[in-house]
């Protein structure tokens, strides 16, 4: 379960939230009774954003927006950047549902099982090797960026298709991130990350003494 409630449909009172369960869900169907929407996920991001039905319809304006008709990018190399923000990040949500739409834009299997290992992949071409790159830039180094990697990518496209792909790819940044943090989706398990209990008999002190001689 997420960290924070969620909330069920009789407590919905705006209609955005309500066409969005409508949607995704089922006409009248409870997503918090009866989870699970048609990709397999639980849904829960959903119910949790709904708390605050403001900013769930900022969330949904927000996936408007890299699919809004004025955009300019190439939506493979928006996608490429939406599917590395994840792994960066660590959210399998957010990865794994961007794998998806990359096969859904004809992106070949070989191209998105090395999403997680492209710098040292031969199956990219130069400008996706440049996009990835930058992602890693804005997502891994928090946004510092070498100019020669605007420089690369003003070989092919325009200031506003990079404000474009900086946008959007920090906002996946964001989601990966909020996913993570409040146990979301494919992101709600313990952190893998824990101490080790030590052999018996260890003490603090063994990590500045001698190897122990071996036993006879």
């Amino acid at each position: 379960m997420p960290v924070l409630r969620q909330v069920p449909r009789s407590e919905v009172e705006a209609e955005v939230v309500n066409r969005y369960y409508d949607r995704l869900f089922g006409e009248g169907v409870d997503p918090v009774a009866t989870p699970g929407t048609a990709t397999g996920t639980p849904g829960d991001w959903w119910t949790v954003f709904a708390l605050a039905p403001d900013i769930f319809q900022h969330a949904v304006d927000g996936f408007a927006v890299y699919r809004h008709p004025d955009r300019k990018i190439d939506p493979v190399l928006r996608e490429l950047g939406q599917t590395r923000a994840g792994w960066v990040k660590s959210s399998q949500f957010v990865f794994s549902q961007h794998c998806k739409s990359l096969r859904a834009l004809g992106v070949s299997e070989e191209k998105i099982a090395a999403v997680p290992y492209w710098t040292v992949s031969d199956v990219f071409n130069e400008q996706e090797r440049a996009v990835l790159a930058y992602a890693d830039c804005l997502c891994q180094a928090g946004g510092r960026t070498p100019l020669a990697v605007f420089d690369k990518l003003k070989t092919f496209w325009s200031d506003e298709q990079i404000f474009e792909f900086t946008y959007i790819t920090c906002l996946y940044d964001m989601h990966a991130v909020i996913n993570r943090a409040l146990r979301m989706e494919f992101d709600n398990h313990e952190d893998p990350i824990v101490e080790v209990a030590a052999p018996e008999g260890f003490k603090a002190t063994d990590f500045l003494s001698a190897a122990r001689p071996p036993k006879r």
